[in-house]
């Protein structure tokens, strides 16, 4: 007789006591920077993603002008003091990796088309890190766009889905990211449109199974869909 043993997964229960498919607190303002044609403040958790979005306007030198659009330029940054360990000031490869990637998820959904020959600048600050900034801030700057009167196909909403031992869970923290690499798991940040449900960013921070592949998409979904009515009510109680 062959008995089949079944592996199950060592991660039973969260660290924080969240079900396995429940994001953190959301918090979510608009016009946080007053000087900025747009601004907001998204957190989870706590991790603080600031947003401040400035034109479209003229871009300079004349030589980057594109006749037939305007471009997006993203910069992300991470205060010095945001996590524990003190981050050098300045650029880092992994800002300008995060900058890039944070471009090419918002860039589907602004219609750069009307605006030829100009500059959406959006800068994202991060305050404060407690795992999930990069998804924290394109959150963020999707608001900051709405506010600032930039024309979007659409909005969008972003999440991380982390794989911990052998379990998917949702909006992992900084407790659960250190377990995951000390355990050399999976980290997954996706960004969904809110309208056509296209998926703009998805990023691989490990292996992970087709089958399992599915259902990361499904608890992906399911998330974005909370954050966007988030997003959503504060856009909506401006200048209330």
């Amino acid at each position: 007789m062959v008995i089949k043993m079944v592996e199950k997964s060592k991660y039973t229960k969260r660290m924080d006591g969240r079900k396995f498919d429940e994001i953190r607190p959301i918090e979510a303002k608009i016009g946080v920077i007053p000087s900025a044609d747009g601004s907001a403040m998204f957190k989870t958790g706590d991790t603080v993603a600031i947003a401040a979005v400035f034109g479209p306007r003229v871009l300079h030198p004349q030589h980057m002008q594109n006749p037939e659009k305007g471009i997006l330029r993203v910069n992300y940054g991470m205060m010095p003091f945001s996590v524990s360990d003190r981050i050098r000031p300045g650029p880092s490869r992994r800002s300008q990796e995060i900058s890039k990637v944070t471009e090419w998820a918002l860039a589907p959904i602004v219609e750069l088309e009307a605006f030829p020959n100009t500059v959406v600048d959006v800068f994202i600050q991060i305050p404060q890190a407690d795992a999930g900034t990069r998804v924290a801030g394109i959150n963020a700057a999707v608001m900051a766009l709405a506010h600032a009167g930039v024309p979007m196909k659409e909005m969008a909403s972003a999440i991380s889905i982390g794989k911990l031992d052998k379990t998917l869970v949702v909006d992992i923290n900084k407790d659960e990211e250190d377990f995951r690499e000390g355990e050399g798991s999976t980290d997954i940040p996706i960004c969904i449109l809110s309208r056509s449900k296209k998926i703009s960013l998805l990023q691989l921070d490990g292996k992970i199974s087709v089958k399992e592949m599915k259902k990361v998409f499904k608890m992906a979904k399911e998330a974005c869909t909370k954050i966007h009515k988030v997003q959503v009510k504060a856009l909506k109680e401006v200048g209330r």
